[in-house]
């Protein structure tokens, strides 16, 4: 927990780890802990578990309880820990975030309840009550519309950001870039906002962000913690090269539905003992593996860095 009390310190590539289970689908704690050691290993600059690329709804409260627990204990104090905790459901959500704030998370990732649709007043009492309940845990919304149904309004942001000292920022994942531009201008640049849009990673510093939760860390930590670093080192030029050279590895994760592609990868390079996806979720089809080798091929240079 040591950066639970500077939530502004958390910047850069926070990877979000996919989650690893064995070919029988139960959840591997130690394929999970190797990922972590080769995340830090690479360079990046936080990590996070249970997003969307964690594959949390297709799991237990306990199982990701245990999974959070096991990521907190092989990370330490070395990167900040921001573990996602939401669920559809408020009970659920409370378990979990507690569970986090116990094993010494640094902030909690809370999803906007998905499936129901809540109106904006609701999100707002949603997120009230998560604030509330855990005073001295920086709480950070994740906005991801395109799975949840529902995106939280910069005014709701603002409201949340004024009334509560712990809620400290948002992880947006939405591709309509005006969005993450009024949120900052609704709060100010003292909010946290960081891209879960792999090719809006590099263009959300320019508006001031905290940097991003990209999935392709998960192929390629070490090109994606970079590019933050040359931008922050003013080397913008170098930025832009490895933005535009992700690309083929950002279309690789988007072949079929994500985390399916990213796994396979992880297997065939010996990073997991298993690609298997939960379902509802399926491996890549023959179709689908006939593209991401394609893709693997113009981009995979960057998954082998360190």
């Amino acid at each position: 927990m040591k950066f639970r009390t500077d939530p502004a310190s958390i910047r850069g590539s926070i990877a979000p780890v996919i989650t690893p289970f064995t070919e029988e689908g139960a959840v591997d704690h130690a394929g999970l802990r190797g990922l972590i050691r080769w995340q830090l290993e690479s360079g990046s600059h936080g990590i996070s578990l249970g997003g969307s690329t964690g594959e949390p709804s297709a799991q237990s409260a306990a199982e990701r309880i245990a999974a959070l627990r096991t990521a907190a204990e092989e990370i330490g104090d070395r990167v900040p820990f921001l573990p996602g905790t939401g669920s559809h459901k408020l009970d659920e959500t409370l378990e979990i975030t507690a569970a986090a704030r116990d094993a010494g998370a640094d902030a909690a990732l809370v999803i906007t309840p998905y499936y129901a649709r809540p109106t904006q007043e609701a999100l707002y009492r949603w997120y009230a009550t998560v604030a509330r309940e855990f005073p001295d845990l920086p709480v950070v919304a994740y906005n991801v519309p395109s799975r949840t149904a529902v995106d939280i309004a910069p005014e709701t942001v603002r409201r949340l950001f004024t009334d509560f000292d712990n809620f400290v920022g948002v992880k947006e994942t939405t591709k309509d870039f005006e969005h993450f531009s009024r949120i900052l201008h609704a709060c100010g640049r003292e909010l946290l906002v960081w891209s879960g849009i792999e090719l809006l990673c590099l263009p959300l510093l320019a508006l001031g962000g905290a940097g991003f939760v990209s999935a392709v860390a998960n192929l390629a930590p070490s090109a994606v913690a970079r590019m933050y670093e040359l931008w922050e080192a003013g080397d913008f030029d170098a930025a832009r090269d490895l933005h535009y050279r992700l690309h083929p590895l950002v279309d690789l994760l988007f072949v079929e539905t994500n985390p399916a592609p990213a796994k396979w990868v992880l297997e065939q390079q010996g990073r997991i003992a298993s690609g298997h996806v939960r379902p509802p979720l399926t491996p890549p089809t023959e179709a689908g593996l006939a593209r991401i080798r394609e893709l693997l091929a113009e981009g995979g240079d960057l998954t082998q860095q360190l």
